[in-house]
């Protein structure tokens, strides 16, 4: 069962990341959109982070810290980009599912940190 969450969780990021890699033009603009000094550079080492620290989950290398690093990913990225609190109607709903999954990933990534230290 440990196995499959951090197989689940782990590719998940993995997934995420290389999404994003198709999506970086829209991505970048969104970030500029939010303040955020390089964005480019910001994406891309969000990127990089999601897709080895995805795979570090998988693998049970360095669990805690890869996974202390996601959850810090979340937390900055999650009201960047399910900020619900600013859009009205089916997309003010598509935001809110979001953040809700995005916080039900925070809570695995707690879970398998109190699990492996």
């Amino acid at each position: 069962m440990l196995v499959l969450g951090r197989l689940l969780l782990g590719a998940a990021f993995i997934f995420a990341g290389l999404r994003n890699i198709q999506n970086a033009t829209f991505l970048t603009q969104l970030i500029a959109a939010r303040g955020v000094p390089q964005a480019r550079l910001a994406l891309s080492a969000g990127i990089v982070l999601q897709i080895i620290a995805g795979a570090l989950v998988i693998a049970g290398v360095w669990t805690a810290i890869a996974c202390a690093v996601l959850l810090l990913f979340l937390v900055v990225a999650t009201p960047m980009f399910h900020n619900f609190w600013d859009h009205r109607g089916p997309e003010r709903a598509s935001r809110i599912n979001g953040f809700v999954g995005n916080v039900a990933l925070g809570g695995g990534f707690l879970t398998l940190i109190a699990q492996s230290v």
